[in-house]
């Protein structure tokens, strides 16, 4: 089994298609849907984490190249700077996934959890001091 993010980026004529069902029924991959934004003209982008055998994932991927869908590895993550953080919890309240928590009410120390990170992208209009970052990495 294997397990990757990538991101999809779709032009108006591809989003009319039904290429998220074709990637479940034809491939046998199980599709997380991490992000989407679809502007009004129909273009857009979707991040998803999608999991299968290897050879399901390679095939699933050419399909999608195939279409002319632009893939690609999801090569942004959401960095947090623990030594800026003023543990104010704003972070925390925001996280629709629970990246950044409050782990022990009693501490109230916010703690990241990298994995469960989607890098919507909340956090970081709501922190006071941008202890967090987006990180961009070179492929």
């Amino acid at each position: 089994m294997v397990r990757h993010r990538i991101v999809c980026f779709f032009t108006a004529a591809q989003s009319e298609q039904p290429i998220i069902y074709r990637l479940v029924k034809d491939y046998d991959l199980v599709l997380n849907i991490l992000k989407a934004d679809i502007n009004p003209q129909k273009e857009g982008f979707l991040v998803v984490e999608l999991t299968g055998l290897k050879k399901n994932y390679t095939q699933g991927i050419r399909y999608l190249r195939d279409l002319g869908v632009r893939v690609e590895p999801l090569s942004q993550t959401v960095v947090w700077q623990e030594e800026v953080c003023i543990q104010c919890g704003a972070c925390a309240s925001f996280c629709p996934t629970g990246a950044l928590a409050i782990k022990d009410r009693r501490d109230m120390l916010v703690s990241f959890d990298n994995s469960k990170c989607v890098i919507c992208g909340m956090c970081l209009d709501c922190c006071p001091t941008r202890a967090v970052k987006l990180h961009f990495e070179v492929a």
